[in-house]
């Protein structure tokens, strides 16, 4: 894993290796391990190296092909590289490295930008061709490895993150107010739009080319479901155990490394099973990491402790206290490059530099099973929503929102006619193609109350929600109800807002790989041909996945309920000093975005009582974040 950079078009040799220097120092956190750049009359790469696959220095990058019309700087791992190489062994190739690099290169050589399709990874890549005169950029399916892009003055320029553009001359860091306003409905800007004006990301499954100054941008890849009625309709029994096999597969080739991999551990079932399919092929070697909590509320310490004991593993927990997110929220804004609405990734920051500084820098995650099989409250509260639309004047009906939030104590005094009207229970709304996150995006969009009369005049009539709508596919309306929520949490949340915000910007901020098992796309294709009843049955999330689990984990964690993934949010900020200075009326009006006098009656109130409830906790964090990441890149 590492960082890339480069640009295409012709500068001044002196200016070219000026540029991409001050390119690779932004990047230096992704690639501790080394450093490189190539200059060519057309094109110039950089590259930070993280070494885990061939660490000797013939792994180095840029990486020339054999004959020196191609170049290459990759960040990623392909984890099918051993099959591709034998495969082109087979083929009368022959290998000089024993990296995944070369053999990226040596597969583009024979298929040309098709490579992506065979490949099973976590990348994003840009290849110059010399013979072809052309440059081509690709991100993997699903959107774990990010990559953005700017044109300046005829030029193209890439990187890994956004502030090594800002390395660019004339490249500005200036805040885009429709990202913001996605971000304050949608929890993440709507890809290829980021943070910034005029820097767009390009976006998951998607190949760039560029010939002759032209850009063509087009997926290689799409998530898609059957319609209904067209799911897998094979017995259950097989279904479990091609699961098992497929995920015992892509844990398998997510173990490949020239260092030690570890595991990160929650105690919930996902990351459960993926430590305990490790643990059985490393015996005697799995080390797994975990986030404690001073809040009982919050905390899973028992359960990741419960685990690491019945599989034998050394566990190394982290303290996180309120105090700790504070101190390290304004590093953690940095090195995400957007506004964040919850405290989430702070602790995740937290525990990838203690990952590190145990000498570990790969490290396995059970992120995605959540999005592919069901996992969310979201999901069960969109069935529960249908349910009670059936029968809108039922007073039993909503009793059931109680069930799926037990952890929200003041929910449970609530009235069912409250909780009808608070969920959004209307038979006229569930045709809306967004109907599962409709609560959501509008609890979330009543933070933007805390605007300032600029930016809502700035936005004018403007909807993110219906922009989000507008770019489904046309048969998103054949697909089953759980289907279409399967498709936006993982279409446009997971690469938007988790793995970008919590996954591999916290983890790469201190050079730590995290590889995905549920990720491979090759689960996540089997998960979108289940019929929906094998995800969730009845009020019962990830049913299959429990089934495959059932003889790897303890009873208790195989039949425990989900506990979403929190953190304290405004809570935190009592002690920081930096708050009051952020939040002050002169430094809210001097950068235009919120309303002082708003702004100040909630930090007061924060500070006062607390704040209670999603949307306030939203607005203090996302006013936060936003202030921060203004002062950050200004």
């Amino acid at each position: 894993m590492c960082g890339i950079a480069g640009y295409l078009g012709q500068l001044r040799k002196d200016d070219s290796r000026s540029l991409l220097h001050g390119m690779s120092a932004a990047l230096a956190h992704r690639g501790p391990d080394g450093a490189g750049i190539h200059i060519d009359d057309d094109f110039g790469f950089a590259h930070r190296r993280l070494a885990v696959i061939d660490l000797s220095p013939d792994g180095a990058q840029p990486m020339a092909g054999g004959d020196g019309s191609l170049h290459i700087t990759y960040n990623g791992e392909i984890f099918n590289h051993i099959e591709l190489r034998a495969m082109l062994e087979g083929r009368g190739r022959h290998f000089r490295t024993a990296s995944d690099t070369e053999v990226l290169l040596q597969l583009y050589e024979e298929y040309g930008p098709d490579c992506v399709n065979h490949l099973n990874g976590d990348f994003a890549f840009a290849i110059w061709d010399a013979k072809r005169r052309r440059m081509v950029l690709a991100r993997d399916r699903m959107g774990v490895r990010p990559l953005f892009y700017t044109w300046r003055q005829g030029r193209f320029y890439f990187a890994s993150e956004v502030k090594a553009l800002f390395a660019v001359p004339g490249v500005e860091a200036r805040l885009d107010p429709v990202a913001l306003d996605q971000i304050f409905t949608l929890w993440a800007p709507i890809a290829p739009r980021t943070s910034f004006r005029g820097i767009s990301e390009l976006p998951p499954g998607h190949l760039m080319i560029i010939e002759d100054g032209e850009a063509d941008t087009r997926p290689y890849w799409a998530l898609s479901f059957p319609d209904s009625g067209d799911e897998d309709d094979r017995p259950h029994g097989e279904l479990v155990e091609e699961l098992r096999t497929l995920l015992e597969d892509s844990t398998r080739i997510r173990l490949r490394a020239d260092v030690e991999v570890g595991s990160l551990l929650s105690g919930g079932l996902d990351s459960s099973m993926i430590t305990a399919i490790a643990a059985r092929m490393a015996p005697g070697r799995l080390r797994s990491f975990g986030i404690t909590f001073e809040d009982p509320e919050f905390d899973e310490s028992a359960w990741q402790q419960t685990m690491a004991d019945a599989l034998g593993v050394t566990h190394h927990a982290v303290a996180c206290r309120s105090a700790d997110i504070a101190s390290v929220f304004p590093s953690v804004v940095r090195y995400a490059e957007r506004t964040l609405l919850r405290t989430a990734p702070a602790p995740m920051y937290r525990l990838a530099r203690s990952v590190r500084e145990q000498g570990v820098k790969v490290v396995l995650s059970g992120e995605g099973a959540d999005e592919i099989f069901a996992g969310y409250d979201l999901f069960r509260e969109a069935s529960i929503r249908r349910f009670c639309a059936r029968q809108p004047g039922s007073k039993s009906r909503p009793s059931l929102f109680r069930r799926i939030y037990p952890y929200l104590p003041s929910l449970q005094q609530q009235t069912p006619d409250y909780l009808a009207a608070f969920f959004g229970v209307d038979r006229d709304e569930t045709n809306d193609p967004l109907f599962s996150h409709r609560p959501r995006f509008r609890t979330t969009a009543g933070a933007k109350m805390f605007f300032s009369a600029g930016l809502r005049a700035e936005l004018g009539s403007y909807d993110a929600a219906e922009e989000l709508a507008s770019l489904l596919p046309d048969s998103f309306r054949r697909w089953r109800p759980l289907h279409q929520a399967l498709y936006l949490e993982t279409r446009f949340l997971l690469p938007g807002y988790i793995l970008a915000s919590q996954g591999d910007r916290m983890a790469m901020a201190h050079g730590v790989e995290a590889r995905f098992p549920f990720l491979d796309h090759r689960v996540v294709e089997f998960g979108a041909r289940l019929p929906p009843g094998a995800k969730l049955r009845v009020l019962q999330e990830k049913h299959i996945l429990r089934e495959a689990a059932a003889d790897m984990l303890p009873p208790a964690i195989a039949r425990r309920r989900k506990q979403p993934y929190r953190a304290p949010d405004s809570a935190s900020f009592g002690q920081a000093n930096y708050v009051a200075d952020l939040l002050s009326p002169g430094a809210v009006s001097a950068k235009g975005l919120f309303n002082p006098a708003m702004t100040g009656r909630l930090l007061d109130k924060s500070r006062r009582s607390g704040l209670n409830g999603f949307r306030d906790n939203a607005a203090f964090v996302g006013v936060l974040s936003t202030q921060l990441l203004s002062d950050e890149f200004p």
